[in-house]
This record gives C-alpha cells, sequence and structure tokens, in this order.
C-alpha cells in the first residue's frame, strides 16, 4: 500500500534538531513516499547533519528568507533537484531576546520589526518564491502556537504568530484560484530548540499539565509532523485557511 503522500515533491524548512516538528515531518514525509528538500539558516551544516538521520538522503539548501538574493535563487536550484513542488513546510520562527521573557511593553520596535519579518512575512514570501515550482496546485502547511492568547512569557512573538495566521488566511485567499491550499498547524509546546530560545518556558508549558483533554508529552514532536503531513495529503482537498490544534485539547476548554 502505498503512502499518502506518494509522488509528492515537498520543500521543508527549520530541521535543525531531532526534537523539532520540522524534522519528524521530513521523517513521515518521505516514510509515506514522498521525495523532500531541506532548507536551512544560519547553518547549512548542521541541518546536513541532522538529515542523515532521515530514512533516505537528502539535499539541504541555504536559505536566509530574510535574504531576497536567497529567495530569487531558491526555485532554479528546487526545480533541478525535483522538477517542481506540491508542498511547502514554513517551520520557521525567530524573535531577538528583548522580545521575550516579560519585557513586552519595553522592546524596541526594531527587535519586533525582525520577529514579524522572519515570523510572519516569510510565509508570504517564501511561498512566492516557491510558486511557479506549483504548477499543478499544492499544499503550504505552517507552524503556529495559538495567537488568540497571551501566553506567559511569549511576548511578540504572540503578535508575531497572530501576524503569520493572518497572512495565511490571505494567501489561501489569494492562491485558491491555483488551487494551492495554505493552512496551519497550531501545536502544543515542545523541547524544541525554539522553546529553549524562550525565558520561562516551563512556565509557559505547565499549563498543558493541568489544562490539556489529552496528556501531552514535551518530548513528542510527532502528533504535530502527522499533522503536517496529513494537511500536505490529498486528504484535506477542500480545506484551506484553517488553523488545525494539535495541542492535546487545549484550545477547547477554559481554565
Amino acid at each position: 500500500m502505498s503512502g499518502i503522500l506518494e509522488g509528492k515533491r515537498v520543500l521543508i524548512t527549520g530541521v535543525l534538531t531531532e526534537s523539532s516538528i520540522a524534522f519528524h515531518t521530513a521523517k513521515l514525509a518521505q516514510e509515506q513516499g514522498a521525495e523532500i528538500i531541506l532548507t536551512a539558516f544560519p547553518r547549512p551544516t548542521l541541518t546536513e547533519r541532522i538529515a542523515k538521520k532521515l530514512p533516505k538522503p537528502t539535499k539541504v539548501i541555504e536559505l536566509d528568507v530574510t535574504n531576497d538574493e536567497h529567495l530569487g535563487r531558491l526555485g532554479d536550484i528546487v526545480a533541478e533537484e525535483l522538477g517542481g513542488l506540491d508542498g511547502v513546510v514554513h517551520s520557521i520562527g525567530f524573535a531577538p531576546q528583548d522580545a521575550l521573557g516579560g519585557n513586552f511593553l519595553n522592546t524596541p520596535f526594531e527587535s519586533v520589526a525582525t520577529a514579524m519579518h522572519v515570523s510572519a512575512f516569510s510565509l508570504k514570501s517564501l511561498t512566492m518564491a516557491c510558486l511557479p515550482l506549483m504548477q499543478n496546485g499544492g499544499s503550504v502547511v505552517g507552524l503556529t502556537f495559538d495567537a488568540q492568547y497571551a501566553w506567559p512569557q511569549y511576548d511578540w512573538m504572540g503578535p508575531a504568530k497572530a501576524a503569520l495566521e493572518a497572512t495565511s488566511r490571505y494567501m489561501a485567499r489569494d492562491l485558491g484560484k491555483q488551487n494551492i491550499r495554505c493552512n496551519l498547524i497550531s501545536a502544543g509546546p515542545l523541547g524544541s530548540m525554539a522553546a529553549k530560545s524562550i525565558p520561562g518556558f516551563g512556565e509557559l508549558a505547565s499549563v498543558w499539565d493541568n489544562r490539556a483533554p489529552l496528556e501531552w508529552d514535551l518530548k513528542d514532536p510527532e502528533p504535530a509532523g502527522k499533522g503536517v503531513v496529513a494537511l500536505l495529503s490529498d486528504w484535506f482537498p477542500k480545506t484551506t485557511g484553517e488553523i488545525i490544534h494539535v495541542d492535546g485539547g487545549l484550545h477547547a476548554v477554559g481554565a
């Protein structure tokens, strides 16, 4: 029996460690029949090392999503490697340290602008760089952290994720005519490299211990990876502009 991504070609960003959602997405995508290509920044060698732990070899491209030169050459590199694309995974987020950890009211605009550019606007710029390769339609999937709430310590990454969620909806509106779906997975907290950069992450994560209906494991990114792979597949053919929660159900309950 073939996998649900059999014959699909997928570009995946953000593979930094084995504990990342992006790594598990890449692993599951290969297991489900996809050909994949990875992008990395600022240390492609780190991603190349992690990529060796995937089921099959894959190429790693250096890509700074804030660099127009990098974005401009991306299509040619991917076309040479895969011929085209059926899916794009946006697993990119960054905020300077002074935009996190309880410093919300004192964060300078320069740091906020960086968080917005890398974490939200890049969904649009990455997709547009890949658009010429998606001649037969496809699926764009990003990763968010439920932006309808103000989380402890998360500070300006909250508004950045809210911008990401709005960006995905507008992209769904404008790319639907080309049969391109744009959706997000809203995952619960995980002990990834991104999480380690958030001061006081333990306080945020502890919310899940008390409120999530389904037991939540900070060390298990696979459920979120499965959600991404499902959205990349043809099993959601008419779903776009959606946010699928893979968070143990916490979004559905009150205090």
